[in-house]
């Protein structure tokens, strides 16, 4: 049965007859009922698809499926045609390499722990997509994201999608302010149960489609591999305490992250973890859960959306990881786009690469990048 809240969606909003909107289709459910919603809405919709990857060409150490691989084009396509609008394959191949793949490794390499979704949404969907659909005379991008864009007092605010199982607004804070009026996100207000039922409803027949948990360019998420094919040959190395003991041998830093506590082979009397990696030394630093927790950090790269801007100490709720929920927190502007962020009680497994999102309330502040 489809909700009240669905059943509104799909109602005609003649006033957006004749209004161009372009829709980032990946051939995935979420972007085909954005398309299938607007659509029903009135408006003229074009459907752009990101090529990254050469089909035709076998890349050094790629496969298996990605969100842009030749079946995930075919399904795009599909919608399309199903929807009557009409289709374009925007070919990023070579800014996908370098923005998103090669700051991917080159962060590992440095003993980062690094999250291409949110370059990917940075640079490819959020401006060069974006130009790409002002170009064709769009006045807006919409996706399939479950994050929502509100207007208070004429300011254009990012806020969390209404499920929180679902929310992606942690992987949106890199987003320039001024663009936030020409992006829409039609599903911020549903369930992924809810914009399931609507894809049936619309025909669609990716309705049931599985989501993949991997990342896209990584096959079957066997980062390890990855690596290596990439020039960064994972070799085994110590694992050290805290004090520098050696405790073990570990096989290639690539196997681990920052809190990791399985799959580390090495006898103790207590749990360890993760504590430190170490690409120079090519060295694992391994301790007690609780040498796990910090109370402060700093960020780079500060990106702020607030339109008030930074100036001094701000009380915030900060968001280590999409999965991990925020916590109070003190943000203080540094020189060079930093920020010291200090937390009101010690938190576990920070990770120097992941980005450090700000909160007020379900209202995105900003976030920077953990150094």
């Amino acid at each position: 049965m489809i909700s009240h809240r669905e059943a509104a969606m799909t109602a005609p909003v003649h006033p957006e007859a004749g209004r161009r909107i372009a829709v980032a289709l990946s051939g995935g459910v979420d972007s085909a009922t954005t398309a299938a919603l607007l659509v029903s809405q009135g408006w003229e919709v074009i459907g752009l698809t990101m090529q990254l990857w050469d089909h035709g060409v076998a890349l050094p150490g790629e496969g298996g499926r990605t969100c842009c691989a030749p079946e995930d084009l075919h399904d795009a396509r599909r919608v399309a045609q199903r929807l009557g609008i009409p289709f374009y394959v925007v070919n990023l191949e070579a800014e996908f390499q370098q923005a998103v793949v090669k700051d991917f490794v080159d962060s590992y390499a440095v003993g980062q722990t690094p999250n291409p979704c949110i370059r990917c949404n940075q640079v490819l969907k959020f401006r060069l997509l974006l130009d790409k659909a002002l170009a064709l005379g769009a006045e807006a991008l919409a996706t399939g994201h479950y994050a929502r864009i509100v207007t208070v007092e004429q300011e254009v605010q990012l806020r969390r999608g209404v499920d929180p199982d679902k929310d992606q607004s942690y992987f949106l804070f890199a987003a320039q302010r001024e663009d936030l009026a020409r992006i829409r996100f039609p599903l911020g207000a549903l369930t992924k149960g809810e914009t399931r039922r609507l894809a049936e409803g619309f025909g669609l027949h990716l309705a049931r489609k599985r989501e993949s948990q991997d990342l896209c360019f990584v096959p079957n998420g066997d980062q390890a591999t990855f690596f290596a094919r990439h020039g960064v040959v994972p070799s085994p190395g110590p694992i050290v305490d805290g004090a520098g003991k050696i405790l073990g041998q570990h096989r290639g830093l690539g196997h681990y992250t920052i809190g990791q506590r399985h799959g580390l082979g090495v006898a103790a009397a207590h749990p360890l973890y993760v504590l430190a990696i170490q690409p120079r030394e090519n060295c694992l630093v391994v301790g007690p859960v609780e040498a796990l927790a910090r109370d402060s950090l700093e960020v780079q790269a500060l990106h702020w959306l607030d339109s008030s801007p930074l100036t001094g100490p701000r009380e915030v709720m900060a968001q280590l990881r999409h999965a991990s929920a925020p916590r109070p927190a003190t943000v203080t502007p540094l020189e060079n786009q930093r920020a010291r962020v200090d937390f009101s009680s010690p938190q576990r497994a920070i990770a120097p690469g992941q980005a450090c999102v700000f909160y007020l309330g379900d209202r995105v502040l900003g976030g920077g990048w953990i150094a």
